[in-house]
């Protein structure tokens, strides 16, 4: 698929995405500046556009970078317990740290995900036995272990509804001020582009990355950086969205192989593509009331998932 096909196909989604809503908006409405409806779409449907096109294309990218250093194309921030571990940061700060400011939230949350996915790439070095199967379903287990951490501790401080309402992979209350955040996941994107060649080679394994004189480590912990900084970022605005870093970067793969720089633009785009499709079925299917779009992402997400492991194409080295 041509990258300017996916431009094309992010452009009319955009469009239609700004003017589906509870509230009925057409461009005629935007003629006026000092109308309720010019209002709305101001401080309402082009932040919430933003916030899926960042978010689309960021954890695209950050499930992207997970399975080229990870070498398994069935690793993402929800496989590798990455979101889990962030989770965890938001409900330590909200428990221990009840004072502290949002900012202060965001690094505590972004420091827990950092030292998960480390975690998780340690367990990884020390396994031997690295099927394709079996190292998803360690990452799975880890991030379940996180999972089970954070709800008991919820339970017993009374913190899970107000943990859950928080992560609810939905775009309903992004506005105006509320979704700036994200915007810190650009730099990382990137870096990410800039260091493509070297995730690339850090891909092909240790041995052979420093015999092509790369620091392996270095390389590597920039990567899990970035994912942290992206996963962070998102979980803190929008809340966990399932499978979107899991599927995209596959699909891409297909037709264009595991050259990071040549795969980074095209899995930022189809993210973005596929983000804004799952969100305007959310919002058309009971319009005018909305399904969360972490629903019909999981829901079309794992179809597709199931249809490409099904025909055994997608983890093909």
């Amino acid at each position: 698929m041509r990258l300017w096909m996916l431009g094309i196909a992010a452009i009319v989604l955009s469009f239609i995405s700004l003017f589906i809503g509870a509230i009925n908006i057409t461009p005629m409405d935007l003629l006026d500046w000092e109308s309720d409806e010019t209002h709305i779409f101001l401080i309402s449907r082009i932040p919430r556009l933003m916030a899926i096109i960042l978010a689309g294309a960021g954890m695209s990218i950050a499930g992207l970078i997970m399975q080229s250093l990870s070498r398994n194309k069935f690793v993402s921030p929800t496989t590798a317990g990455t979101l889990d571990a962030a989770k965890l940061g938001i409900l330590i700060s909200m428990l221990f740290f009840t004072n502290v400011t949002y900012t202060q939230q965001v690094i505590f949350s972004f420091a827990f995900a950092l030292a998960g996915t480390f975690l998780f790439m340690q367990i990884l070095d020390r396994i031997k036995f690295k099927d394709v199967i079996f190292v998803p379903l360690i990452g799975i287990m880890y991030g379940n272990i996180l999972s089970s951490i954070t709800t008991f501790l919820g339970y017993e401080a009374d913190l899970l509804q107000n943990l859950s309402s928080w992560l609810m992979g939905s775009f309903t209350l992004i506005i105006a001020g509320r979704y700036e955040l994200l915007y810190v996941s650009i730099p990382a994107i990137v870096l990410a582009y800039i260091y493509a060649n070297k995730f690339t080679v850090a891909g092909m394994g240790e041995d052979f990355a420093r015999n092509l004189g790369l620091s392996y480590k270095l390389v590597l912990n920039i990567g899990l950086v970035l994912v942290a900084v992206i996963s962070t970022t998102v979980v803190l605005t929008v809340g966990v969205i399932p499978f979107l870093g899991l599927i995209v970067p596959n699909i891409v793969s297909l037709y264009l192989g595991d050259n990071l720089r040549k795969t980074i633009p095209h899995t930022a785009v189809l993210g973005i593509v596929f983000l804004l499709i799952c969100d305007i079925l959310g919002r058309i299917i009971i319009h005018p009331y909305e399904i969360p779009v972490n629903v019909t992402v999981a829901v079309i997400g794992s179809a597709i998932f199931l249809t490409m492991l099904l025909r055994g194409r997608a983890y093909a080295k």
